[in-house]
């Protein structure tokens, strides 16, 4: 039982790093989230620099929602986006985890071409023997 709550929560995990990353895919979208990383803001400021239609941004601000990245609340009449930095911070804990399995790689790539830059400066007489 355990195993398939593992699994399933695995699922869900990838199935939210996927929707994170189609999200952000978009360069509008990054630059929506941009803008909501300095402070929380209504949806029409987040639409007055693009020179698209309120409707246009309003897709890209679904999208975004959709994925876990923004979040809206209402104050009023107003709709007032912000990030979900939970989401975020889920995207972070991936790119470290990667950042160290590539480091970890990299750093045993490192050592065996010392190795065998090391075997090679030592001619074939020079080799103890048993070695490779």
């Amino acid at each position: 039982m355990i195993r398939i709550e593992a699994r399933k929560e695995a699922t869900s995990r990838t199935a939210r790093l996927d929707a994170v990353f189609a999200a952000l895919a978009d360069p509008t979208r990054r630059a929506i989230v941009e803008r909501l990383s300095r402070s929380e803001a209504r949806v029409t400021e987040v639409a007055e620099p693009f020179h698209m239609s309120l409707n246009a941004v309003s897709k890209h601000i679904r999208v975004l929602e959709a994925s876990g990245v923004v979040e809206r609340h209402r104050k009023g009449r107003d709709h007032i986006l912000s990030i979900n930095t939970r989401s975020l911070d889920e995207v972070d804990g991936w790119i470290v985890r990667m950042r160290r399995d590539w480091d970890e790689r990299l750093d045993a790539m490192e050592r065996l071409l010392g190795e065998l830059n090391k075997d090679h400066k030592l001619g074939p007489k020079d080799r103890k023997h048993g070695s490779r």
